[in-house]
């Protein structure tokens, strides 16, 4: 199975690795400007932070040193933690419409696969489409995608893939969930497929070397699927759920824990911190190569925390809800120990979960016949879980 998983983590080639950034612009719009809530808030202002002079040195200073730049991120990272539903709200976007257009790959490899292309030949399909109450330097990532695939009913979920997906993965689950009556948002995540920016080839800058992108990539992933519940709410949807996998269970974890509307959650694949994930983790093996010359992974880990789903379990228990969290037996990227944590935060915060351990690793997890076991426990979950 080791051996599999190293093949298939293998196939992409054009891995770029990029050396540490700190990414200091990026904290420049937190969390007022960009999606927060209008005037001052407890973590800075409209016009940008002022948390600067609280930290011992100016964001904007010309050349603050790694040291006061790591300590900066890290007592920003834990001002986010205690005032995180402040970070991660949003002003409801005023565009929601619906586009019918041409189904594409979006691959993420270096050579395509002709069979894919071939396979969305002349289909076509419903998008949603809205401005991103996170604005970014990228115009094309800005503009928020959700592929619609309607049930009639009152359930729908919100689908967050996983990290470098290309657009017609889980095409195949989302019409399982439609035959059982559950509408669903297929949302292609910042950075991914239609989203990214033609300077890259694969979703690098989602998760990366720059502390402060990474952060706010997270960040807009959050806030645009829980505007994907705002559209579903006005459809007439009031039984909401959310199901993300890898990188998109992260994402649809830290939404769970800021947004009551989300009754039912599925994680396929679980991790403590954001940090280990990409030390430890296979297929972020890059990434680590550019960080490790530069910061050490308790300081990552540190600088990453308020993106990191561990640091939420006393929010995510606010509200009542049935969880599914499934992790892999051989998994090399979401290591299984880290998935155990989880499992036992689940259990110490006594919360309603359903746990599932497969046979497999990460990438095998997407592979015959582990696929349909995979989707099986999903599905098998949410038939039941919205009653």
């Amino acid at each position: 199975m080791y051996e599999w998983e190293t093949r298939l983590t293998s196939v992409d080639n054009n891995r770029v690795v990029r050396p540490l950034e700190w990414g200091l612009d990026w904290t420049h719009g937190w969390p007022g400007r960009n999606g927060g809530p209008a005037g001052a808030s407890s973590l800075g202002s409209s016009r940008g932070p002022s948390y600067g002079p609280l930290l011992g040195f100016s964001p904007e200073s010309s050349s603050p040193t790694s040291r006061e730049l790591l300590e900066y991120f890290s007592r920003f990272s834990d001002r986010i933690i205690r005032t995180s539903d402040d970070f991660y709200s949003y002003e409801t976007p005023a565009d929601f419409r619906l586009e019918r257009r041409e189904v594409q790959v979006f691959s993420t490899r270096e050579t395509p696969d002709p069979r894919l292309e071939e396979k969305v030949r002349r289909k076509y399909a419903e998008f949603l489409r809205f401005t991103s109450p996170v604005a970014t330097p990228y115009p094309e990532n800005n503009l928020v995608n959700a592929r619609w695939f309607p049930a009639r009913g009152r359930r729908a979920v919100v689908l967050l893939p996983h990290w470098n997906s290309d657009a017609i993965s889980y095409s195949s689950l989302c019409r399982i969930m439609n035959w059982m009556g559950i509408a669903v948002l297929r949302l292609s995540m910042p950075y991914h497929d239609i989203r990214r920016p033609a300077e890259i080839d694969r979703a690098d800058y989602a998760v990366s070397a720059n502390i402060g992108r990474t952060l706010d990539s997270v960040r807009q992933g959050v806030i645009d699927a829980r505007c994907c519940l705002d559209w579903l709410e006005a459809q007439g949807y009031n039984r909401l759920g959310i199901v993300g996998t890898s990188l998109g269970s992260c994402y649809a974890f830290i939404a769970t824990a800021h947004d009551p509307r989300i009754r039912v959650a599925a994680f396929n694949h679980a991790s403590t911190y954001f940090a280990d994930v990409v030390w430890h983790g296979q297929s972020t093996r890059h990434i680590r190569e550019g960080l490790e010359t530069a910061i050490d992974l308790d300081s990552l880990r540190q600088v990453w925390r308020a993106v990191s789903p561990m640091v939420y379990f006393d929010k995510f228990s606010r509200w009542p809800r049935r969880s599914l969290v499934i992790y892999a037996k051989y998994d090399m990227t979401f290591l299984p120990e880290f998935s155990e944590q989880v499992v036992e935060e689940f259990r110490r915060h006594k919360l309603d979960h359903k746990v599932v351990v497969l046979p497999c690793g990460h990438y095998t997890m997407g592979e015959t016949p582990y696929k349909y076991m995979d989707g099986w426990q999903i599905v098998s979950f949410l038939r039941t879980a919205f009653e």
